[in-house]
């Protein structure tokens, strides 16, 4: 199938923004009442800290399946088995309430506590959206695309905080924090609708691939192993783990914290179409590097600072910065590969991101119950700047088509 050239987009490009939206709203509040919910039921800091780590470690799992499986089979059945998932963790999780248990859902489950692009549907997602435009409009629609995914979890944020509204109603607080659960059932039933939608067949069979990948082997394999470094940086201070750090460091409640996660997803989201016009003026890898810096510089700055207001001023920086790679780097991914590689290009490379983003969370509970709680942080920003500079040493002179 040809790019698709006009500036309208295919119906099924729509569907999948709708599903995109389902999800980050549902993961807005998922990564935050998950830590409330942890604690509620007994579990330590460091316990909460094994769990991301465990449902990174699921993620990784199913995103290197569908890495080998996607360029063989049906897309709109992958997708449809990811929002069958997405239901069942949403209906399991409430009914669980031990260690072992958690650890199998959270494995299993597809709550993405980044609160980034790691999952089994984001490859398939970023192969059909470039598969359907043309190369001068690729980075726009994945702005697009990134800025409905961190404007839904900023609406996700905010509805965070309907737990406390409940328990101050008189419904228990484990009560609440699990009807909120059912809810994120629900969002994967109206995705499940949604991709039900996308027509079968859509890359037919004669033009998958016998192999995962073909010529692009060799800079796939590279931009994978620079994304596990900064995947594996950014596991320190995943979502879930900074509002613990919240909680604890400065005794934040859950509404000035499900408050504040709505303004900082709101400047991610912000972002997004500003990343797109920087890149058309400096390139994609100088807008992934030069704004990442910055951002890096501020979270180590954050660990240093006792003011809650110069805390929250710096994590506000950050999130104004630290997300305007996402759409730059889907997109750059897609631009550097053979069009038949795509589905793999994109899985191959989420894989080591959440293989590596899976082992920093249980290192960073630990750390947060140590003497400096805010270690992580300073681990994290550290880790990317070294990212960051060895991104652009590497690729600087490797072009995407509209660049050459």
């Amino acid at each position: 199938m040809t790019a698709f050239t006009s500036t309208r987009l295919r119906p099924d490009i729509h569907y999948l923004y709708a599903a995109r939206a389902l999800r980050g709203f549902g993961d807005g509040f998922a990564i935050i009442i998950l830590p409330v919910y942890l604690l509620a039921i007994g579990l330590s800091p460091q316990l909460v800290g094994i769990v991301a780590s465990a449902s990174l470690v699921g993620t990784a799992a199913l995103t290197l399946l569908v890495g080998f499986v996607a360029p063989r089979y049906d897309l709109r059945n992958l997708f449809l088995a990811g929002a069958g998932l997405t239901i069942i963790t949403g209906l399991a999780f409430p009914t669980v309430d031990t260690f072992a248990p958690v650890l199998f859902v959270a494995f299993i489950g597809t709550i993405n506590l980044s609160a980034g692009d790691l999952g089994m549907l984001i490859p398939l997602e970023h192969a059909l959206l470039t598969q359907e435009t043309a190369d001068r409009n690729r980075t726009r629609v994945f702005a697009r695309y990134s800025l409905i995914g961190s404007l839904t979890a900023a609406a996700g944020s905010l509805a965070a905080a309907l737990p406390e509204f409940l328990t101050a109603r008189a419904v228990a607080e484990v009560t609440a924090l699990r009807m909120m659960f059912y809810a994120y059932a629900t969002l994967g039933l109206l995705a499940a609708f949604l991709y039900s939608r996308l027509p079968q067949d859509h890359i037919r069979a004669a033009t998958r691939p016998k192999s995962a990948l073909g010529p692009s082997r060799k800079i796939v394999y590279k931009l994978a192993a620079l994304f596990s470094l900064d995947a594996f940086a950014g596991g320190f201070v995943v979502q879930s783990l900074l509002a613990l750090w919240l909680f604890q460091q400065f005794d934040l409640s859950l509404g000035a914290a499900s408050a504040f996660f709505f303004c900082s997803s709101l400047l991610s989201a912000i972002s997004f179409p500003v990343a797109a016009w920087l890149s058309r003026r400096i390139g994609l890898v100088n807008t992934m590097v030069f704004t990442h810096i910055p951002s890096s510089i501020c979270l180590i700055a954050v660990a240093f600072s006792s003011n809650l207001t110069v805390v929250l001023i710096l994590l506000l920086i950050r999130s104004a910065l630290s997300q305007m790679d996402v759409p730059t780097r889907s997109s750059y991914v897609m631009a550097v590969v053979t069009p038949i590689e795509r589905t793999a290009a994109a899985s191959i490379t989420a894989v080591p991101r959440s293989l590596a983003s899976s082992i920093s969370p249980a290192i960073a509970g630990f750390m947060l119950a140590g003497p400096f709680s805010a270690l992580p942080l300073v681990v994290c920003g550290c880790l990317k700047i070294i990212y960051d500079v060895t991104l652009l040493g590497m690729f600087r002179n490797t072009k995407p088509p509209e660049e050459s």
